[in-house]
């Protein structure tokens, strides 16, 4: 491992120079920024890998939707689809992608859409005759071409960005110093339980400047639920004593610990982050399945996943094994959850209410 970091660092120093000289660009201006009188906050990472952006958007989207009208942003990763897409429930993985896709069928009071072109995206959103109140920007740390109001970076806390290193050495994206350009830090996947010597660790070791705020989150999973399409209704996972996971997400690992638990045998089929599932693939998953050693077994899924196996000519294969998948949901440590919430919806009452004066004024 030494001797291949020893080997890529200059690809690392070459790929990163050339993402630096692009973030200089936009911050001297020589790049457009566009910014937006409406809310917008903005949640990413610098590193490749599943740090929890999916269900810190539905953290968020829980919290403001009690107050205001939200709509998410994506990209819409490996849609089939191009251009400004207004989510509706007929849309599907294909056309708006996995993540816009769960978004849609978990909140079905926000808007959803979907855009390569986040300026555009959010310019053809507050056209709208019920334009949204506050947008959620999923996965555009990386993405300059526009400025959030307000800046979240997730790290991982078995991952901290502060101990890897660039592309195709480590898994940053773009030095560590990006880090700067987040408003708030968020620690995820924490411990459900943080002791102040931990807290103390990891505010030196990201060293946040004064101006940003740093908060840890963690994971709850909920029980086996059932899948729509899928003639299977799971019990507690107590009631198994084998199950295959399987799996296309960038780190699997927190849902496979959260299995074994309880369940003696747990095996990982693992696919692509995203990966978008083959007639083969399921074949190869059925085959996997069959081979578990054990009368009182099952078969499941993350609710990421579960989107993109819910394809009409996957369920077919599908519909008679026993499927399910697990939801999780982001909770923030006790200490932190008061003060973020109260911080974030400070943000977006105060962005209105300048928008509102502006507005008189004018």
């Amino acid at each position: 491992m030494v001797f291949l970091r020893i080997l890529f660092y200059p690809f690392s120093l070459l790929f990163g120079l050339i993402v630096w000289f692009r973030n200089k660009f936009y911050d001297w201006k020589i790049l457009k920024v566009t910014s937006f009188d409406e809310p917008v906050i903005s949640v990413g990472n610098i590193s490749v890998g599943g740090t929890g952006k999916s269900p810190h958007i539905e953290y968020l989207i829980n919290l403001l939707t009690k107050k205001y009208k939200v709509a998410t942003l994506s990209r819409g990763y490996k849609r089939k689809t191009k251009g400004f897409l207004l989510a509706t429930e007929n849309h599907g993985v294909e056309a708006l992608g996995d993540e816009p896709t769960q978004f849609k069928n978990k909140f079905h009071e926000i808007i959803v859409a979907v855009d390569e072109r986040r300026v555009h995206g959010a310019q053809e959103l507050l056209k709208l005759t019920d334009k949204p109140e506050v947008i959620l920007l999923d996965d555009a740390f990386q993405h300059r071409k526009i400025k959030p109001g307000l800046s979240i970076l997730l790290t991982d806390f078995y991952h901290l960005y502060s101990k890897d290193y660039m592309l195709p050495t480590g898994k940053l994206r773009e030095f560590r110093c990006g880090s700067t350009r987040a408003d708030v830090i968020i620690v995820s996947k924490s411990p459900r339980v943080l002791s102040p010597f931990t807290r103390k660790r990891i505010l030196e070791e990201l060293k946040p400047s004064e101006d940003q705020r740093l908060f840890f989150s963690y994971i709850r999973h909920g029980a086996l639920t059932p899948i729509s399409g899928i003639d299977f209704k799971p019990e507690g996972r107590s009631k198994y004593n084998a199950a295959l996971l399987v799996a296309g997400i960038a780190n699997p690992y927190p849902l496979e610990a959260h299995l074994k638990e309880e369940i003696n045998h747990v095996e990982t089929m693992i696919f692509p982050d995203h990966h978008q599932f083959t007639s083969r693939d399921i074949e190869n998953v059925i085959e996997k399945f069959d081979q578990l050693l054990s009368k009182n077994k099952i078969l499941v899924t993350t609710e990421k996943d579960m989107m993109r196996l819910k394809q009409p000519d996957l369920l077919i294969k599908l519909k008679s094994l026993p499927l399910c998948y697990v939801p999780i949901e982001v909770k923030l440590n006790k200490d932190d959850r008061e003060e973020f919430d109260k911080f974030v919806l400070q943000y977006v009452k105060e962005t209105r209410g300048n928008n509102k004066l502006h507005q008189a004024k004018d």
